[in-house]
């Protein structure tokens, strides 16, 4: 099996796209604000993003500005932290060693999902 496509759920599509295509610079791969959905691939793995209307369902709001379970493997977290904080990111938590040998930083988008950057032991 190939994990192929993760989902994300935010409020205000336009800005999701703007968020994720020129601060994250993920290439946009289909889609747009206008068609109602956006898929990036950022490396091996899509990653879709959708919105979830004002009036939707409770079981529905529930998925927007959470923890996505979802990292962003780079070569240097903290080169990475510093050029995405640059661009305005909102970060959480700041890079720190963890007892596994990586290194992770945490950040949301401006919905509140919480996204990690991870970078594996004898990556830098």
């Amino acid at each position: 099996m190939n994990l192929n496509t993760a989902r994300v759920f935010v409020r205000d599509l336009a800005q999701a796209e703007a968020f994720y295509a020129r601060t994250l610079a993920l290439p946009l791969r289909a889609g747009g604000a206008s068609q109602g959905f956006c898929l990036f691939a950022p490396g091996n793995t899509q990653l879709i993003v959708e919105a979830v209307a004002a009036d939707a369902p409770d079981d529905e709001q529930v998925l927007v500005g959470r923890f996505t379970g979802l990292s962003f493997a780079v070569p240097s977290v903290e080169v990475t932290y510093r050029d995405l904080l640059a661009r305005g990111v909102r970060f959480t938590e700041a890079p720190e060693l963890q007892p596994w040998g990586g290194v992770l930083a945490t950040f949301q988008d401006p919905d509140g999902n919480v996204f990690q950057l991870a970078q594996y032991p004898g990556a830098a």
